[in-house]
C-alpha cells in the first residue's frame, strides 16, 4: 500500500467476530435451502413463538426485574424492528456482592464506553508525542550510562571512547528512524515488525519479530520501572530496601490507569513527559553555560582502575548497551491506528519529532558526561550526578530527580499501548489467543494489558528490580524486531517499486545492516551476561505460536460451513464414517447440520426420585423424542429397590439399572454413554440432568455436586448434548 492508504486503520470491536468467506456463505445457503424443505414437511408451523421476543412493551413502560421492584430499571431498549439495544444496566449481576464489585471497578476504572466510541479513543500528536516516546526519550536516563559502566571495565583511560561510540549510536538512531519513518506510510495499519516482516520474508519471520517485539515490551515495562525506582532510591537511599514492593505497586498503577482507556491514560501520563523534557534540557543548558565557563574543557575523570583489558569486544558490549537507548523507536508503527486521521501522515510527524528530540538529548548527555569528568558509580545515576553538578544548590535538583523518576515509570506506558495491540494483530491472524480480540468496558484490549502487567512483574520480581541484570537482555529482543523490519522493507520496495524506490531501499538496506551489527554484537557480547534468555526464548515463543495457530486451524476445519453431501470425518466417529448422506449412508452425530438429519435419544440420570428427578423426566417426555431413564445403583439390593420405586411411579419411560460394585458414578456412566454413541452414530444423545441450584455459596460443600462433575465429564463426549434442568432451593 502506498502512502495515504489509511483506510480501515481503526481497530473496533467487531473484529472480535469475524466474517464468513465466499465459500462459507455459499455452504450455509446451500444448508438453508435444506432448512426449507424441512420446514415445509413440519405438520404445524414452527414460526410462531410464545411471546414477543422484541420486547416492544419496554417502550411503553420498563418491566419490573430482579434488580428493582419498586423503581424498574430499562434493560433494553427497541431501535429497529426485531433489535434490541442492551443499556448499561444490563451488564450488572444480578447478586448484590456481583453489583458491588462492578461499581467499585466502574469507580476506579471508570464507566464503560459504548462501542462507537472507538473512532473518538484516539490520540492527537501533542498527546501522542509524549505517550509514544516517553520510552523512547527515557531510555537516555539509562542508555548512556549503560555504555560507559562497560567502558569503565577498561579504566578510566577507556572513556575517551563515548564520544566516538555515541557518534556511531546517533547515526543509527537516525537510520533506524528513517526507515521507521518509511514503513509507516508503507503499512498504515500498524503492527510495526510483525507485520512488515510477515508480508515481506514470510510468516516465521514475522512471528520471530512479535517474539522479539514481545521480550522487547515485556522488559520496557520491568526496565523502565527497575530504572524509576533507581532513581528515587539515589535520591532517597532509605528506601532501597523497598525495591522490588514500589517497582509491582507502580505496574499495579500503570495497569489501572490504561485500563481507562486510550485517550483517558494518553491525558494521564502527558504532563510527565514534557516535564521530564524541560528538566532534562534545564540540566544539559546549565552544563553547557558551565562548560562554556571554562572553555569547553573536559574535567580530569577519577582515577577508576581497570577490571578488564580493553579489546573490541568490549567496545561492542559498550555499544550494544549504549543502543538500548533506542527502544521504543518502533512504538509509532504500531500504533498507528490510534491516531486521529489522517493517521498514517500524524504517526509519521510524531515520529521524526521523537527521533529528533532522542538525538538532541542523546549527544548532548554523551558530551556533558564527558566535559564534566563523570564516571559511573554505584548508588547514583550519571544522570543523578549530572543534575547535582548543573544544580549544586537549590531545590533543582530535588526536581529533576523526581521528573526523571516519573518519566521513567511513566515510560512503560509505550509498552501499554503497543503490546495488546501486538496481540490483537497476532490474534486476529490466528497466532494468539482470540481473547486479545477483545475489548474491555473501556475499549481497552483489557487482556492483553493484564497479560503484560503479570509478565513483566514476573520479570522484575525475579531480577530483584535491578536495571543493570535487565539491560543485557533487552538489547537482543529490541534489535531483532528492528532487523527484521528493516529487511522486509527492503523487499517490499524491491517488489513494489514505485517513484523513488531505490533511494528508499538504500535507506532501509542501511537500517537492516545496522541493527543487525547491533543484533549480532548483543547475541555474542551479552551471551553469558543473560542474552542466552532470550535467544533461547525467542524459538520457543514461535514454535507456541505455531501451537496456537494449528489450534484455531483444526478448529476451522471442524467448524467451518460445508454443504450438505461433503465427506467430512467426525471427531467422534469410528474412522472411514461419512459425514456425508449423498450415499444414504448415517451421518455421525456432530454431521448433522439440516434438522431432517438428527436422530435423537433423550438420556435422564436418576439417582433417586425425588421432585428434581421427576421435574428432569417430566421435561424429556414432553420433548416427544425417545427416552431411557438410567440409574447407578452400587449392588444388586439397591437396584431391585429403586425398580419398585420406578413400578410404583408407573413405569412410564424405558429404565436401565448399571450395578457399579465400585461405587462411582462419573466414570461408568460416561462410559455408557460413550458405548450408545458408538453403537448409532448418527444419534444425538441429549443427556438431562437434573440439577439442585442453591442459593448461597457456603451452602455448597454441604452438597457432593455430581450433577456438576457430570456436566463437566460428559462435555467432552462426542455426540452428546448435556442439558440441566434446575429446581432452586429456597433460601
Amino acid at each position: 500500500m502506498g502512502e495515504g492508504g489509511g483506510e480501515g486503520t481503526v481497530v473496533t470491536p467487531e473484529a472480535e467476530f469475524p466474517a464468513l468467506g465466499p465459500e462459507e456463505l455459499g455452504s450455509l445457503r446451500r444448508i438453508g435451502d435444506r432448512w426449507r424443505v424441512a420446514r415445509r414437511e413440519q405438520p404445524e408451523p414452527a414460526g410462531e413463538l410464545p411471546v414477543d421476543p422484541t420486547l416492544g412493551r419496554y417502550r411503553r413502560r420498563p418491566a419490573p426485574s430482579r434488580f428493582g421492584r419498586l423503581a424498574p430499571i430499562e434493560l433494553f431498549r427497541v431501535e429497529e424492528p426485531d433489535e434490541l439495544v442492551a443499556t448499561e444496566q444490563a451488564n450488572l449481576p444480578g447478586s448484590r456482592l456481583g453489583r458491588g464489585l462492578v461499581r467499585l471497578r466502574r469507580g476506579a476504572l471508570g464507566p464503560p464506553l459504548n462501542s462507537a466510541a472507538v473512532l473518538y479513543e484516539r490520540m492527537r500528536k501533542l498527546v501522542a508525542l509524549p505517550v509514544l516516546s516517553s520510552d523512547l526519550l527515557s531510555s537516555v536516563a539509562y542508555g548512556p550510562e549503560a555504555m560507559l559502566a562497560v567502558l569503565v571495565l577498561a579504566g578510566g583511560a577507556a572513556l575517551g571512547l563515548s564520544l566516538p561510540l555515541g557518534a556511531l549510536l546517533v547515526l543509527l538512531m537516525v537510520a533506524v528512524g528513517v526507515s521507521y519513518r518509511q514503513t509507516i506510510p508503507a503499512y498504515p495499519h500498524g503492527a510495526g515488525s510483525y507485520l512488515v516482516a510477515g508480508d515481506n520474508l514470510g510468516a516465521g519471520a514475522g512471528l520471530t519479530a512479535a517474539a522479539g517485539l514481545m521480550i522487547d515490551y515485556v522488559l520496557t515495562v520491568s526496565v523502565s520501572v527497575a530504572a524509576g525506582i533507581h532513581a528515587i532510591t539515589s535520591a532517597l537511599p532509605g528506601l532501597t530496601g523497598l525495591t522490588v514492593p514500589l517497582g509491582v505497586l507502580v505496574i499495579a498503577v500503570l495497569l489501572a490507569g490504561n485500563l481507562r482507556g486510550v485517550r483517558t491514560a494518553g491525558n494521564i501520563f502527558v504532563l510527565p513527559t514534557y516535564a521530564f523534557i524541560a528538566a532534562l534540557l534545564a540540566v544539559l543548558g546549565a552544563g553547557f553555560l558551565q562548560a562554556a565557563g571554562r572553555g569547553f574543557t573536559a574535567l580530569p575523570a577519577p582515577d577508576v582502575p581497570a577490571a578488564e583489558g580493553l579489546g573490541l569486544l568490549l567496545v561492542l558490549r559498550a555499544f550494544s548497551s549504549g543502543a538500548v537507548s533506542m527502544t521504543g523507536i518502533e512504538a509509532v508503527s504500531n500504533a498507528i491506528p490510534a491516531f486521529r486521521p489522517p493517521e498514517w501522515r500524524n504517526a509519521r510527524t510524531t515520529l521524526s519529532w521523537m527521533v529528533a528530540m532522542l538525538v538532541v538529548l542523546f549527544a548532548s548527555i554523551v558530551v556533558l558526561i564527558h566535559l564534566d569528568g563523570l564516571v559511573p558509580r554505584s548508588g547514583e545515576t550519571l544522570l543523578s550526578q549530572l543534575a547535582r553538578t548543573s544544580f549544586p544548590t537549590g531545590p533543582w535538583y530535588a526536581l529533576v530527580q523526581a521528573a526523571t523518576a516519573l518519566i521513567l515509570l511513566l515510560a512503560a506506558n509505550t509498552a501499554f499501548n503497543d503490546f495488546p495491540r501486538l496481540l490483537f494483530f497476532m490474534a486476529r491472524a490466528g497466532h494468539a489467543p482470540r481473547r486479545f480480540l477483545h475489548m474491555g468496558d473501556r475499549l481497552a484490549f483489557s487482556n492483553g494489558l493484564v497479560a503484560l502487567s503479570g509478565t513483566a512483574a514476573l520479570v522484575f520480581v525475579t531480577f530483584g528490580g535491578h536495571t543493570e541484570a535487565l539491560i543485557p537482555l533487552y538489547a537482543v529482543g529490541v534489535f531483532l524486531a528492528f532487523t527484521l523490519s528493516q529487511a522486509g522493507m527492503v523487499v517490499h520496495w524491491r517488489r513494489r517499486r514505485g517513484a523513488r524506490w531505490r533511494r528508499r531501499l538504500a535507506v532501509n538496506a542501511v537500517g537492516t545492516t545496522l541493527s543487525g551489527l547491533v543484533l549480532l554484537t548483543a547475541a555474542v557480547a551479552k551471551f553469558a551476561e543473560g542474552a542466552w534468555v532470550v535467544v533461547v526464548a525467542v524459538p520457543l515463543l514461535v514454535l507456541l505460536f505455531h501451537r496456537v495457530q494449528r489450534h484455531y486451524r483444526q478448529q476451522h476445519r471442524a467448524l467451518a460451513l460445508r454443504p450438505p453431501g461433503t465427506a467430512q470425518t467426525s471427531p467422534g466417529a469410528p474412522r472411514g464414517t461419512a459425514a456425508g448422506d449423498a450415499d444414504g449412508a448415517p451421518l455421525p452425530a456432530e454431521g448433522q447440520e439440516v434438522p431432517q438429519q438428527i436422530r435423537h435419544l433423550v438420556v435422564v440420570p436418576v439417582a433417586r426420585l425425588n421432585r428434581a428427578s421427576l421435574r428432569a423426566l417430566a421435561y424429556a417426555a414432553s420433548l416427544g423424542q425417545p427416552t431411557l431413564a438410567v440409574h447407578l445403583a452400587p449392588n444388586e439390593v439397591e437396584a431391585d429397590r429403586f425398580r419398585g420405586q420406578w413400578e410404583a411411579w408407573g413405569d412410564h419411560l424405558r429404565l436401565e439399572t448399571i450395578v457399579s460394585p465400585y461405587r462411582a458414578v462419573i466414570g461408568p456412566l460416561a462410559h455408557y454413554l460413550e458405548a450408545l454413541h458408538a453403537s448409532r452414530a448418527d444419534l444425538v444423545l441429549t443427556v438431562i440432568v437434573p440439577e439442585v441450584v442453591l442459593r448461597h455459596r457456603w451452602h455448597r460443600p454441604l452438597h457432593s455436586q455430581v450433577e456438576r462433575r457430570l456436566r463437566r465429564a460428559l462435555r467432552e463426549l462426542p455426540g452428546v448434548v448435556v442439558t440441566s434442568v434446575p429446581v432452586h432451593l429456597p433460601g
